[in-house]
């Protein structure tokens, strides 16, 4: 993407409709430092609500303020220069215009996306999704086919964060479990026993060692379903179910920081009980350990739609 556009999920596939006032983020989803810019923000337009912005931020930057890309994209929103300098705003009233700044970077992707729903406003269907295929292909391709048009890659790109928002978005009812979950974890109770490997994907030349996430990632692989490679990035691959909710297969993940998915560094697959299957450190092996402790993050149920989604590097 050249831009991020702060908007990002059909509206139907939340209970309670689109806009913002109907969805609130999911805990620690969005790090604390701009959370409530994402909150405030994406209640800006009835097309968007604050996890829809969340999933493009992460979409796009990781939530890096600093990210810049071989296409001269820059920020945590990356706007290229030209479309800063027509929809880039002063959000905190400073008097400068800074796309480094998320204060400024963060409302001007809510509005510019904004503006995009309100061009297409007259065309029938999903306001949210005519949006999104606004920012890919133009309002006139929207225009012209009086909805999303019939572009691969921009019906591609709709579904594609359509399905990253839930990631975001705190779940409103229960979260079906994940027909991939068995298989998953059939995987990785084969792997009781071998040695940690920092960095260990299972490979051969690593002696069919894993680090947690290496571990995690090639359970789900095992099932069709390809995970990032790195925790914190697997925390978005689904909706978040509560604790109470824990189904086997979830992904259950520990951080030192309990306001920031940015921040997780371990990450395990739950078998119920109160107990997942992980590979926890140096010195040890591919073991049960229990998942209640002071460092419990938070959970995922893996979907298939929602691994991809996820964009390969961030």
């Amino acid at each position: 993407m050249l831009l991020v556009v702060g908007v990002y999920l059909v509206a139907g596939n939340l209970a309670g409709g689109a806009g913002g006032g109907s969805v609130s983020l999911a805990k620690g989803a969005v790090p604390t430092a701009y959370s409530s810019l994402v909150q405030k923000w994406g209640n800006l337009c009835s097309a968007l609500n604050p996890a829809l912005l969340a999933a493009q931020l992460y979409q796009e930057s990781g939530f890096n303020p600093n990210a810049k890309s071989p296409a001269k994209a820059e920020g945590i929103a990356q706007f290229i220069p030209g479309t800063w300098a027509t929809h880039g705003i002063d959000g905190n009233g400073d008097g400068v215009r800074n796309v480094w700044d998320p204060n400024d970077a963060i409302p001007s992707a809510a509005t510019y996306d904004c503006q995009l729903a309100s061009d297409v406003k007259s065309v029938p269907g999903n306001q949210t999704e005519n949006m999104l295929a606004s920012y890919n292909a133009g309002a006139y391709a929207v225009i012209k086919y009086q909805g999303v048009p019939p572009y691969a890659e921009t019906k591609n790109y709709v579904k594609t964060i359509t399905s990253l928002e839930q990631s975001f978005a705190a779940p409103v009812s229960r979260v079906d479990p994940s027909q991939q979950a068995a298989t998953a974890i059939t995987y990785a109770q084969s792997k009781l026993g071998t040695p940690y490997l920092w960095g260990g994907n299972g490979t051969a030349d690593q002696g069919g060692r894993f680090d947690c996430s290496g571990l995690t990632k090639a359970a789900f692989e095992s099932a069709g379903i390809t995970l990032p490679r790195v925790a914190n990035d697997q925390y978005n691959a689904g909706p978040h179910p509560q604790r109470a909710e824990l189904l086997p297969g979830d992904l259950v993940f520990f951080s030192d920081d309990l306001t920031n998915s940015r921040a997780i560094r371990h990450v395990g697959i739950y078998v119920g009980g109160g107990y997942m299957i992980d590979a926890p450190r140096t010195g040890a092996v591919i073991r049960f350990d229990p998942i209640d402790t002071p460092d419990y993050f938070g959970a995922t149920r893996v979907t298939e739609d929602g691994a991809k989604a996820l964009p390969t590097t961030v």
